[in-house]
C-alpha cells in the first residue's frame, strides 16, 4: 500500500468509518499518519500491584473471576478479580457487558487505568486491556490521544494507524540525505512512529525534532524560492524626487516619528531598484502606517504611473480614500485618488473604469475585490495591500496580467509580528517596523474590572458620552452559548438599549449582511450612534478618533494580540482613552491579562502571545491551519536558524529541485500561503 492510497484500504477501515475519518480531514493513508495526537497519557510505569496508588496506573496481571449484572436503572456493571505475584485489584467497567466475554481466563494482560475509590471500594475503573502476547496500543505504555468525532474513539484511531503502519510498502523520505546526516535527524517512517506510539515522552521530543524541523525547512523553502521569482521579474524603477518628499512633509499637520522617517527612506530605496520591491510595513496600532505609504505613493504617481491601495473592507476602503485625499490636496494630487467599492453606483463605477483606463485616476482606493475587477490600470507601479496576510500567488499573477509589468508590492499590517515568527513565516521578504506612537497619543488607560464593577464602568461610558464622544462595547459571542459562558453581543445590546434609553444603542455583529455592516459602522463613524455594541467584527482598521472607551467583555476568550487591536480602536486622537477588562468570573487574572493591562507595547504583546498561545492567537487558527505548521515551535529560535541555513544550502544548488521532485512540488504548494509571494 502505497500512502496516497484511499484510507479505505486501511484494514478495518469500512464505509461507516471512512465517513467519519473524513470528518476528521483524513482521505488517504498518509492523512492518516499526519493525524498527530494532541496530547499522550503515561502509562509506561508498569507495577506490582502492592505498588500502585490511586491515579493513573499499569499492571501486568491474570484475571481468575469476572461477573457482569445489571443495576437500578439499566446500568451494566462487569467486575473482575485480576492477580499479580504481588497480590489481587478490582477491575470494574460500566456498560461494557461485552467484556466478560471477551477476557481470556488465565492468558496474562496488561492493564492500564485510572486507580479510585468508587462507591467505598478502590478499583481500576473503565480499563484498557490488551493481551501480553499482542503489541499493545492503549495500555503499558505512552498513549496518544486524538482529536475524535461521534462514533470515532482515540483507540479505534490507533488502531487505523497501526494497521496503515503494518500496510505501507514504503516510506520515501522527504528530506535531502545530507539534511538528515548533518542535523542528526531520524527518518521520517521513524519519526511518524514514534509520534504515534513512542517509547517513551523522550522519543516525542526527538520526533518532534525531526517533523519540526520538516515544516520549517519547507516554509522557509517556499519563502526564499518566492523572493527569487520576484527578484527575477523586472519593475518600473521610480527616482527619489527629494523636493516633492520635502514638499509633502511640511504640509502635514504632525511632525513624522523617527521610525517612519527610516521607513519611508527604505522604501524610496526599493523603488529605485530595477527589481520590484517586496516589503512588509509593520506597525501597531495608531503608529502612522498610511502616511508612509501615501509618501511611496506620491512618489510613484509623479512619474505618470498607477498605485492601488486595497483594504480588507469596503468601510476601510473609504475611509483610507478620505484620508489619501486630505493628505494629497497640498500637492495638487488630490483628484487623482479614485475609489471604487462594490458599495458604488453604477454610473460612479463606469466614471472610475473610465478614469483608471485613461491614465487620470493614479490612486485607485478599493477592498481586494480591485484584483477581480474589470479595472485597466497599464502603468499600474505599486500595490499597497493594507492587512492583508496572506496575499498570494494567484493574486500577484492578477495583478502582472493587468499591469503587464511587475508592481512593486508594500504591504501594511497592525498586527505585531515577533521577530522569530517574522523570519520564519515571512522568509527573505523585507520588513520596515513603525514602533513609536504620534507625539499627541495618550496611552491608552487599562484596567482588569469583574462584574461587581459593572454599575461604575457604565456610569464612566455615560460621562464620556455626554462629552460628546463615542464607546465600544465588545463580546466574544454573537448568541448565548450553554457551552461557553460569556455575555453574547444580542443579550448585552438588550440590556444596554434599555439602560440607556437616551442614547443610541446600535449592535454589530459578523452574521449581518456586508451592506447592513456597512451601514451601522459608517452611521457609528459619522458620530449617529453613541454606543456601539459588537463583536471582534471591528477589530482591524476602523478608525474613528471621537471614539475614547471600550469595554471588553470576557477578555480571557481572547488572544493578546487581539485585545491589543481592539483596544487600539480606541484613543486615536488627543482625547484620553480607555479600555476596561470586564472579566467573566471571579477567578484570578492570568499572567496574560495582567499583561496587557501593564504594557501599550504591541510587540512585546505579541511575544508572549506566541510563547504562551502559539502562531494561532496571532493570526487566527484558519490562517495558522494553512501554514501547517502543527509541530514546530515559534519561540524556539535554534530550530529556526537551523532549518535556515539549511534551506538558504539547498536553494544554493539548482540541482536539488531536480534531484529532490518532491520537495518542489511541496514548495509549489506552500507559495500558495507564504506571505507576499
Amino acid at each position: 500500500m502505497h500512502l496516497s492510497a484511499d484510507i479505505s484500504g486501511v484494514k478495518g477501515v469500512g464505509p461507516s468509518v471512512t465517513e467519519k475519518l473524513h470528518i476528521l480531514g483524513i482521505y488517504t493513508v498518509s492523512d492518516l499518519l499526519s493525524y498527530y495526537p494532541r496530547r499522550y497519557e503515561d502509562y509506561s510505569n508498569v507495577l506490582p500491584i502492592t505498588s500502585i496508588k490511586p491515579g493513573k496506573v499499569s499492571i501486568k496481571v491474570t484475571v481468575k473471576q469476572i461477573k457482569g449484572h445489571y443495576v437500578r436503572g439499566g446500568l451494566h456493571i462487569t467486575e473482575a478479580a485480576a492477580s499479580d505475584e504481588s497480590g489481587s485489584v478490582r477491575l470494574t467497567w460500566f456498560n461494557q457487558p461485552y467484556r466478560e466475554r471477551s477476557i481470556q481466563p488465565d492468558a496474562t494482560y496488561y492493564v492500564s487505568g485510572l486507580f479510585e475509590l468508587r462507591s467505598g471500594r478502590l478499583s481500576i475503573t473503565n480499563p484498557s486491556m490488551e493481551l501480553e502476547s499482542s503489541f499493545p496500543l492503549n495500555t503499558a505504555r505512552v498513549v496518544p490521544i486524538y482529536r475524535e468525532t461521534k462514533g470515532l474513539k482515540s483507540a479505534q484511531i490507533r488502531k487505523f494507524i497501526k494497521a496503515a503502519f503494518d500496510s505501507v510498502n514504503d516510506f520515501p523520505e522527504s528530506l535531502p540525505a545530507d539534511v538528515i546526516i548533518k542535523y542528526k535527524l531520524i527518518s521520517r517512517r521513524e519519526a511518524l512512529w514514534s509520534k504515534h506510539f513512542p517509547d517513551s515522552m523522550q522519543s516525542i521530543d526527538t520526533a518532534n525534532f525531526r517533523l519540526g524541523f520538516e515544516e520549517l525547512f519547507e516554509i522557509i523553502l517556499a519563502s526564499m524560492f518566492a523572493r527569487q521569482t520576484i527578484e527575477s521579474e523586472s519593475g518600473v524603477t521610480i527616482p527619489f524626487k527629494e523636493s516633492l518628499a520635502k514638499d509633502f512633509v511640511s504640509n502635514l499637520p504632525f511632525d513624522l516619528t523617527g521610525s517612519q522617517r527610516k521607513a519611508v527612506w527604505q522604501i524610496f530605496q526599493d523603488l529605485k531598484e530595477h527589481k520590484p520591491m517586496n516589503r512588509l510595513l509593520e506597525g501597531d496600532v495608531g503608529s502612522g502606517k498610511t502616511v508612509v505609504a501615501a509618501m511611496a505613493a506620491v512618489m510613484v504617481m509623479a512619474t505618470g504611473n498607477q498605485v492601488s491601495f486595497m483594504a480588507p473592507t469596503e468601510l476601510l476602503a473609504r475611509q483610507h480614500a478620505e484620508t489619501l485625499y486630505k493628505l494629497l490636496e497640498p500637492l495638487n494630487m488630490a483628484d487623482k485618488v479614485t475609489l471604487l467599492v462594490g458599495g458604488m453606483k453604477t454610473a460612479e463605477k463606469k466614471r472610475a473604469h473610465a478614469h483608471v483606463a485613461d491614465g487620470h485616476a493614479q490612486l485607485l482606493v478599493g477592498t481586494h475585490a480591485l484584483i477581480q475587477e474589470k479595472v485597466d490600470m497599464k502603468k499600474l507601479a505599486l500595490v499597497v495591500v493594507d492587512e492583508q496576510h496572506r496575499f498570494g500567488v494567484n493574486q500577484r499573477k492578477q495583478l502582472l496580467s493587468k499591469a503587464g509589468q511587475a508592481p512593486h508590492m508594500l504591504s501594511m499590517t497592525a498586527t505585531p509580528i515577533p521577530r522569530s515568527l517574522a523570519l520564519t513565516v515571512f522568509g527573505e521578504v523585507d520588513i520596515s517596523i513603525l514602533d513609536e506612537k504620534p507625539k499627541n497619543r495618550k496611552p491608552i488607560i487599562t484596567k482588569l474590572v469583574n462584574i461587581a464593577d459593572t454599575d461604575r464602568i457604565y456610569k464612566k461610558v455615560e460621562e464620556e458620552i455626554e462629552k460628546g464622544r463615542q464607546a465600544f462595547v465588545v463580546c466574544p459571542l454573537i448568541e448565548e452559548s450553554d457551552a461557553l459562558k460569556a455575555k453574547s453581543a444580542e443579550r448585552t445590546y438588550k440590556e444596554l438599549k434599555t439602560k440607556f434609553r437616551k442614547l443610541n444603542v446600535d449592535l454589530l455583529h459578523g452574521k449581518m449582511k456586508a451592506e447592513d455592516k456597512q451601514r451601522i459602522m459608517q452611521a457609528f463613524v459619522d458620530g449617529m450612534t453613541d454606543l456601539l455594541v459588537s463583536t471582534t467584527v471591528i477589530e482591524v482598521g476602523v478608525d474613528v478618533p471621537n471614539a475614547t472607551i471600550m469595554l471588553i467583555e470576557a477578555p480571557e476568550r481572547f488572544g493578546l494580540a487581539q485585545l491589543h487591536q481592539l483596544r487600539g480602536r480606541v484613543g486615536r486622537s488627543d482625547h484620553q482613552g480607555y479600555c476596561y477588562l470586564m472579566l467573566s468570573d471571579a477567578v484570578s487574572p492570568s499572567r496574560r491579562l495582567r499583561a496587557i493591562e501593564e504594557s501599550q507595547d504591541g510587540f512585546k504583546l505579541a511575544q508572549l502571545d506566541l510563547e504562551i498561545r502559539g502562531a494561532g492567537a496571532l493570526y487566527g487558527t484558519s490562517q495558522h491551519g494553512e501554514l501547517d505548521l502543527r509541530i514546530a515551535d515559534f519561540t524556539d529560535s535554534k530550530l529556526i536558524a537551523q532549518a535556515r541555513t539549511a534551506a538558504k544550502s539547498f536553494i544554493d544548488d539548482p540541482d536539488n529541485l531536480i534531484q529532490y521532485p518532491h520537495i518542489k512540488k511541496r514548495i509549489l504548494e506552500l507559495q500558495t500561503v507564504v506571505h507576499l509571494n
